[in-house]
């Protein structure tokens, strides 16, 4: 049983199909849901999410980069806690969740589910440095998923190829081959195997979910994990999308993955599973904001688009626009429609939201999703007194830790000491910031409050040094 619209209690689908859109860079601005000029760019498919669903406006990534974020959505777990301290997944590195740890792929397949994860990975193979030319094991297939078909790291990565299940899709030899330089200005890797044509991808890769998702139907429900590329560097719109923004590429590229989430919804509606299917779109952090130089994304700002929305700081930053994103959630009859939720949430909740959902409730007693919170009441419109999330931890790619509480932000401004050359230099001091009163973080107020910045720093050092933030007993009040 779980609680549905108006928080009465009434039966549920048992075992929902549940899709999770995972974009790349889309900040918090770049919807016209989420505030875009409608002149500047158009994302209606995207956006029938918000009107069919929620829409959240304090939802966080646990990173301001990618693979960290990949890690805490997957598994629960803030990835600071693991060897990766700082930076991001290298093409090559080697699988970064260990197999024997739960994923929100693994506690589904215990439930009767069949999992795809499809789109970029930016997690590893492997137990050393990955060898293209040979088995990519372990791999996704090992936590829990049944099917994968990927980008190995970025768009435009150095591998230049496209991985299926655990191997290079088309691979011929085991030969180096020319293959010209990357959009990074490195050379690929040389993969004797078909190159991806950027161009292509991101209609590769919704085409081939698309194909796992109208596979003959079976009795278990689904889970797809579709990470598309999009909007990341290289800006490469299809023919279809190429010159119908007002923003240049930057805006071409935004209407690409509206495109693609068209073509997701659409298979869903077609193939009658859409009032079935809870639906979940977001982006793995802040959009790139550029304001000056000859790049997309300066091209985008002068033309008046605001990636990040009000939000101060972009992608890799400590500041809100680094980590407040999209987050849209569609379940027909237990979402209701065209509403909107103000609860602070985190993608690293997502383990616990789903495990709830399927009457699986995470364990404290076991390393199993240490810092995500149950935060499906926030799904369904369950009044609650407490806040679902009573803190949350979050961490630029320079090592850079910022604890939330309540209204208060405050930044801790070290680096990591792994990290010989520290970025975002402006960042690293102490700041204390009130975002009730200065939601753009202009007014730093850490001496003013010493008491409240000593009680935020020890609570970010007890979630640090005790392995876990999240308990049941956080959840007793809200699991279904």
């Amino acid at each position: 049983m779980l609680p549905i619209l108006g928080g009465s209690i009434a039966a549920a689908a048992d075992r929902p199909n549940i899709v999770i859109i995972l974009a790349d860079d889309l900040g918090y601005g770049s919807l016209n849901s989420y505030g875009a000029d409608v002149s500047l760019i158009h994302t209606p498919n995207i956006d029938r999410l918000a009107m069919q669903g929620r829409r959240f406006t304090d939802a966080n990534t646990p990173s301001s980069v990618c693979s960290p974020t990949r890690y805490g959505l997957l598994t629960g777990r803030y990835d600071w806690r693991t060897n990766q301290k700082h930076g991001v997944i290298n093409t090559t590195d080697p699988l970064h969740i260990e197999t024997s740890r739960s994923t929100i792929a693994s506690v589904l397949k215990s439930a009767g589910y069949r999992n795809a994860a499809i789109g970029k990975w930016h997690l590893g193979y492997g137990t050393g440095k990955a060898d293209f030319t040979k088995p990519l094991t372990p791999g996704p297939l090992d936590i829990g998923f049944d099917y994968h078909f990927a980008v190995p790291q970025n768009h435009g990565d150095a591998s230049g190829v496209y991985v299926r299940n655990r191997q290079v899709v088309g691979l011929r030899s085991g030969e180096n081959v020319a293959a010209g330089r990357s959009p990074y200005g490195r050379d690929y890797m040389g993969i004797d195997a078909p190159q991806r044509v950027d161009e292509n991808v991101m209609d590769e890769l919704t085409t081939d979910a698309i194909g796992w998702l109208e596979e003959p139907k079976r009795d278990e429900p689904f889970f797809l994990y579709f990470a598309p590329v999009a909007i990341h560097f290289p800006y490469t719109p299809s023919e279809e999308t190429s010159g119908t923004s007002g923003t240049g590429l930057y805006g071409d590229w935004i209407h690409e993955l509206d495109r693609s989430v068209d073509r997701i919804l659409d298979t869903l509606d077609r193939m009658k599973v859409a009032d079935d299917t809870l639906v979940i779109f977001t982006s793995d952090n802040g959009g790139v904001l550029m304001t000056v130089g000859e790049r997309p994304e300066a091209e985008a700002f002068r033309a008046g688009l605001r990636p990040n929305g009000q939000w101060r700081g972009r992608k890799h930053s400590i500041y809100e626009g680094g980590f407040r994103v999209p987050f849209l959630v569609r379940w027909p009859g237990h979402v209701a429609p065209g509403t909107v939720c103000d609860e602070t949430i985190n993608l690293v909740d997502m383990y616990a939201t789903i495990a709830a959902l399927i009457a699986q409730p995470v364990s404290p007693n076991k390393e199993i999703a240490e810092d995500s919170f149950n935060v499906l009441p926030a799904f369904l419109g369950v009044p609650h007194e407490e806040p679902l999330r009573p803190s949350m931890i979050v961490h630029s790619p320079n090592g850079n830790y910022a604890i939330r509480s309540g209204p208060w932000k405050y930044i801790e401004g070290q680096a990591s000491p792994t990290l010989k050359r520290p970025s975002q230099r402006d960042e690293l001091h102490a700041q204390l910031y009130n975002l009730q009163d200065d939601p753009g973080e202009q007014n730093n107020v850490v001496d003013e409050h010493p008491g409240i910045r000593k009680r935020l720093a020890s609570l970010l050092e007890q979630h640090r040094k005790s392995g876990r933030s999240s308990t049941s007993v956080l959840h007793r009040e809200n699991s279904p």
